[in-house]
This record gives C-alpha cells, sequence and structure tokens, in this order.
C-alpha cells in the first residue's frame, strides 16, 4: 500500500547534527529568546510586506487589494512618526513559470521581467508608495536564499532523501491525501484535484532534499497558543491551529534540475533547484538586509498575505526562521478574497477584474477607498461596478465633498478664510445655541482618532471607515440642523454664529482629512490644502478636534484657505459605467 509520504533518511551525521541544534532546547524558551531579540530594537521601526506576487499572468483585483492595504498600514505609521519600510514585488521562479514562459515563447527571464513590470504600473498608478520592489530572480535575493539554506544544513535541518506524495504545479503546493479528491477533467477522465483550490495534482517521486519541518510542530503550537494576534483575524488564527493539531510531515525543499531548471541551485548540489517557497519567502528577510544588516527591520515584520496562502506564511514560514533562530514575524494579517458574481475570478468565466481599468473608471482613490471600505478581511466580498458606483457617490462625492463644498463655498464664506470659534455662540450655557446633538458630534469626533487607530492597528479598515462616514454624516447634520446659509449676515449674533459653525466644520474636516489619508492620499491632500493645513500639520498628533472648545488656541483661525482646485470627489456618472460586465484582466501575450 503507498502512503502519501514517504521519507528515507540517508545521513547519520545530519541525525547527530539535528540533536546538537539549539531548536532542541524547551520549545517556549526558544522562541522567547528569539523574541526577546526585538525588544532592544528601535520601537519607532516598522517594516510591512505584501505576499511577492506570481507572474505567472498579469495582477487582478486581488493584488492590488493586498498591495493596498499594506500601503494604508504604512502611511498610518508614518503619520504616527515611525521610520516605516514597505516592500513588495514580483515571485518569479518555478514550475509554473518555466510552462508558461515556454507557451509565451519567450525566455523566463524575458517573461518574468514583462510581467513583473505590469504589477509595478499597476502599484505606480494606484498610488502604492512601497519603499522596496523586490525581483526574486536578483542577485541579492539569491545571495539570501543560499546563505538561508546554508544555515540550516548547517544545522542538520535539512536531509537528503525521497519524496513521494500529490503535488500541484498550478498551487506549488504539496499535498497529503485527505486534501486531494477525484474529479473530472474535460474530456471526461477522473483526475485528482486539490480539495482547495481545484487544481490537478499529480503523483510525484522523486529523490530531494527535506526539511525536517515535523520537528517543529509543538514550537509553532506553543506560539499561536501564547500568542493570539500573531495570525489575525481570529478565524484564520482557528485555522492554523487546527492544521497543527495533525502530524506535520517534512517538507520537501528542493526539485531535479532534470525537471526544474527555472530557480536558484542548491548550494553544493546543482542537481537539485531550490523549492520556490523556501526561495519566495525568504525575500521578506532580503529586502530587511539579509543576511549582513537585517535585524532592525525584521525584528518589526509583519506581512500581509491572501486566506489561500496562509499555511506558507503561518506554519512553513515560522518553521523555517525557528530552524535559522530568527525572530518570528509580529504579525500576519490574512485577508480573504472578491468574488463577482459570488464566484471566484476565473479567466475561464470571464469575470476577472481589471484592477487598472477600474483605477481609470472610479479614480485611484475611488477605487482604493472601495477596496477598504468594502473589504472584509475573514470573509469574501463580491465586486460589480454597481456597488463602486453608489458607495463612492455618497459617501465621497455627497457626504464628504458636499460638507467642503458648502462650508468653503463664497455664500457661507465670503472672506475666504478659517473662521474664528465664539465661545459664547455655541455653549449653551453661555448662551450660545448648540443642542444636544451638537454636543454627541463634538464627543465623537473628538473621539475619533483612538477609534481609527484601533481599527487601523488590527487591518479592520473598513470598521475605521465606517465610524469615519458615521461622524461625517453627523457633521452634514449640524450644518444641516442649523442652517448657517438663513442667518443674517447684518446680525453680530447671527454672524459669530456663522463663524462658529464653519469653524466647527472645518475642525470636523480636518480630522476626516488626517484620519483618510493613509486610505485616499490624494482627495485627503485636496481637501486639507483647500482648508489650509499645511504639510507638516498633517501627522497622527496633529488630529487633535477643536481645540477652542476647550480653551486652548487654535492656529488656524484668521488662516486664509488655500485655492480652489473644483470639486473634492466628483460624482459618478451612471451611464459612464458598464453595469454588465466586469472589467477584464488582459490576457498574456
Amino acid at each position: 500500500m503507498r502512503t502519501s509520504l514517504l521519507f528515507v533518511t540517508r545521513s547519520c551525521a545530519a541525525v547527530h547534527r539535528l540533536q546538537q541544534s539549539p531548536f532542541f532546547s524547551p520549545v517556549s524558551a526558544l522562541w522567547r529568546h528569539i523574541s526577546s531579540q526585538s525588544c532592544r530594537d528601535d520601537r519607532r521601526s516598522f517594516y510591512v510586506t505584501t505576499p511577492i506576487f506570481y507572474v505567472n499572468a498579469s495582477p487582478h483585483l486581488g493584488h492590488l487589494y493586498s498591495a493596498v492595504i499594506a500601503d494604508c498600514l504604512h502611511r498610518y505609521k508614518l503619520l504616527q512618526g515611525f521610520n516605516s519600510q514597505f516592500a513588495t514585488g514580483t515571485d518569479e521562479h518555478g514550475l509554473k513559470i518555466q510552462q508558461a514562459a515556454e507557451a509565451a515563447g519567450k525566455d523566463p527571464l524575458t517573461f518574468c521581467t514583462d510581467v513583473s513590470e505590469r504589477f509595478k504600473h499597476l502599484f505606480n498608478s494606484c498610488n502604492i508608495s512601497y519603499t522596496d520592489y523586490i525581483r526574486t530572480t536578483e542577485q541579492r535575493h539569491r545571495q539570501a536564499v543560499k546563505h538561508f539554506w546554508s544555515v540550516l544544513w548547517n544545522k542538520g535541518l535539512i536531509y537528503k532523501g525521497s519524496y513521494e506524495g500529490w503535488y500541484s504545479t498550478q498551487d506549488e503546493s504539496f499535498l497529503t491525501e485527505s486534501q486531494v479528491a477525484s474529479a473530472l477533467d474535460s474530456s471526461g477522465k477522473e483526475i485528482k484535484v486539490s480539495l482547495e483550490s481545484g487544481h490537478k495534482v499529480e503523483w510525484m517521486k522523486e529523490e530531494n532534499y527535506m526539511f525536517r519541518l515535523s520537528a517543529f510542530r509543538s514550537q509553532l503550537l506553543d506560539w499561536l497558543r501564547e500568542s493570539p494576534r500573531a495570525v489575525q483575524p481570529e478565524r484564520f488564527h482557528r485555522d492554523a491551529l487546527l492544521w497543527l493539531q495533525e502530524d506535520l510531515p517534512d517538507l520537501s525543499v528542493s526539485r531535479q534540475r532534470s525537471r526544474l531548471q527555472w530557480g536558484i541551485p542548491v548550494p553544493g548540489d546543482p542537481e537539485q533547484t531550490i523549492y520556490v517557497w523556501l526561495d519566495a519567502l525568504v525575500n521578506y528577510l532580503t529586502v530587511a538586509g539579509y543576511p549582513d544588516k537585517h535585524e532592525q527591520r525584521w525584528n518589526v515584520a509583519h506581512h500581509i498575505v491572501g486566506k489561500d496562502i496562509m499555511k506558507f506564511h503561518a506554519i512553513y514560514w515560522p518553521a523555517f526562521l525557528l530552524g535559522a533562530g530568527l525572530p518570528l514575524p509580529q504579525t500576519i494579517y490574512v485577508h480573504s478574497h472578491w468574488t463577482v458574481g459570488g464566484k471566484k475570478m476565473s479567466k475561464s468565466l470571464g469575470n476577472v477584474v481589471d484592477p487598472l481599468e477600474c483605477s481609470k473608471t472610479f479614480t485611484t482613490d475611488g477605487l482604493r477607498y472601495f477596496l477598504l471600505r468594502q473589504g472584509v478581511p475573514d470573509s469574501d466580498c463580491d465586486y460589480t461596478d454597481d456597488k463602486v458606483f453608489k458607495l463612492l457617490n455618497a459617501e465621497l462625492a455627497d457626504s464628504l465633498g458636499g460638507l467642503l463644498n458648502r462650508c468653503t463655498a463664497p455664500a457661507l464664506n465670503p472672506d475666504q478664510v478659517y473662521p474664528s470659534f465664539y465661545p459664547q455662540s455655541f455653549h449653551s450655557e453661555q448662551g450660545g445655541r448648540a443642542v444636544a446633538e451638537d454636543y454627541h458630534m463634538v464627543e465623537a469626533v473628538k473621539s475619533l482618532p483612538a477609534v481609527v487607530q484601533q481599527h487601523y492597528e488590527s487591518m479592520h479598515v473598513y470598521k475605521a471607515l465606517e465610524a469615519i462616514s458615521a461622524c461625517v454624516r453627523q457633521t452634514n447634520g449640524f450644518v444641516q440642523r442649523h442652517a448657517p446659509w438663513k442667518l443674517d449676515k447684518r446680525d453680530s449674533r447671527d454672524q459669530q454664529w456663522l463663524h462658529t459653525i464653519v469653524h466647527v466644520t472645518f475642525e470636523c474636516l480636518r480630522v476626516y482629512g488626517t484620519l483618510l489619508q493613509p486610505v485616499v492620499p490624494g482627495i485627503s491632500n485636496k481637501l486639507l490644502s483647500r482648508i489650509s493645513v499645511k504639510p507638516d500639520e498633517r501627522s497622527w498628533e496633529h488630529a487633535n478636534f477643536l481645540p477652542r472648545f476647550q480653551g486652548l488656541d487654535c492656529p488656524f483661525e484668521g488662516r486664509e484657505l488655500g485655492s480652489d482646485s473644483g470639486v473634492l470627489f466628483s460624482r459618478l456618472e451612471r451611464q459612464n459605467i458598464d453595469k454588465q460586465k466586469p472589467k477584464k484582466a488582459k490576457k498574456l501575450k
């Protein structure tokens, strides 16, 4: 009877090195020691990564979603004064790439460069502010991977053996018997497929190198149990723990070079190529400066990944790092997928959404806002053009844009200045005109930065945007309730109340513009510039709402407004949106 995995150990010396290696120390003590190294680093440093994207096809909406989430976190940390670094890039090795290049009639490097440039163009077009764009075909990465391999080898964690089991070329993933099922292909022939992805799997048997993944199960369990926020959201943390309830088989980490030429050769064995996932995961260390000067950045690493590659990041990667004696990532943020009509995007179904075309239709900031406002990390989200249309018109054009337009219009603000706040006009105990709803609004906006910070930190950006949107509605209600356009400008008391209404509204807008910078940087810049907030007055600590309400000075009072650059966000005209067909990604030539 054949088993799904069969290993044959070929080296007694490897076993001896394994027994002498540090990872045989008590589990908790080891990873606590590794983690403690980070405590000595500068706590104002931050490092966030997207997955590196596989270049076998053009970028789709899901790729952009990962990048926008990471970009939002990076920009938020910069606002807080962190020295934040943000890495993205492309994964360019493996059998799938080799086959795609052959099908396209190109040499692999030319093929990879062409597709990698498409990702870079998309990210630049969508204002993704990465600080490093890594390609796994770069020399710095090859050196990092070879060094990492050598560390694992010297510690006895890699050994020569044989692998037999199911393998999905399309997923670049090994599967156990419980992860595959029978299915029929297009010709009616029975095949085996991955239960998770539906992709065809093949039985593979060959001699290669194995990583002692089985030896790290208890360490990984301790790490996850003692670090409930190591994998977020909670649903995915539970999934990772469930995976570890079963035995972890050792992992094949190389391929015979006769079958896979497009990759990094195993050090000391030119007949073998390093497994693409071991190669790819090391990119995070490459960008951090590994193996020479990586400590400061690596100690504060955070990963953004899609749920389809969570196992590689929450199981394999931490095991590799433990084996190499390196700190584990501080957090692995996992997000779900975007579907169309409730179905996974697929070229065969013709429902792949082209993010570049969408950004042209809805604007860069508009698409960013939609993805972060509607994207819920722990459940799949469905995309339709009509959803984007309705959301952006309601929240950016009408609610936020309308509020700014009202209070900067010459009818309410003929002097085009940031008007003064008159306490006696506002405070009801001083004879002012504020009512209970106004005080509720003031309290809501005052507490908004703390609420938004909490949601940004947990990567529930949609909750942060819900809170901001609710406050924008309250502010619109405040203006509508007091109808400043009906006040008599010849009456001094009415004039002071008018100035106070506009001042309070500007203060609300200033807070919203500051907090929205990680999500819609272009719109935020336009808003803050219009109400005369200088670039050095836009950090997180400047989101202090309505200081005059607390008897403090306001540096903005009396300032001349910035130039009028038009509406904040133009309403989208329905006739310009093709509601029937999602934008399709262009096929590779």
